[in-house]
């Protein structure tokens, strides 16, 4: 029920190997900035590319979050990631329930090199 709660179940559901239970964490019409240099439009889309990067079997750590920034029914949450990505940044949205969801999601932020 809170912003942050999305980072946690996240991991507990990439873990598990729960793609669907992934994609859940999104509005429908989410939109990812992933695989890097694409975007993955919609619920649905997303589902597809976690089921595929599943398959691998990757192992996700916890990664503490930063500060939530919330105005309304908007927030920002964010983790400094542990593996060199630079940074995860997600726009997150209330729903009607009281939970949140993903709108926009930036799994990883690198500097640029000049």
């Amino acid at each position: 029920m809170q912003p942050e709660d999305l980072t946690r179940l996240f991991v507990e559901r990439a873990n598990a190997g729960d793609a669907a239970g992934l994609a859940a964490l999104y509005e429908e019409e989410a939109v990812m900035a992933y695989p890097p240099g694409s975007v993955t439009v919609g619920r649905e889309n997303i589902r597809r590319l976690f089921e595929k990067m599943l398959a691998q079997a990757p192992r996700f750590e916890p990664e503490p979050p930063l500060p939530t920034l919330v105005q309304g029914d908007i927030a920002l949450t964010s983790t400094p990631p542990s593996d060199g990505a630079g940074a995860r940044a997600q726009v997150v949205r209330r729903q009607p329930d009281g939970s949140w969801l993903r709108v926009i999601d930036q799994p990883e932020f690198r500097t640029p090199r000049g």
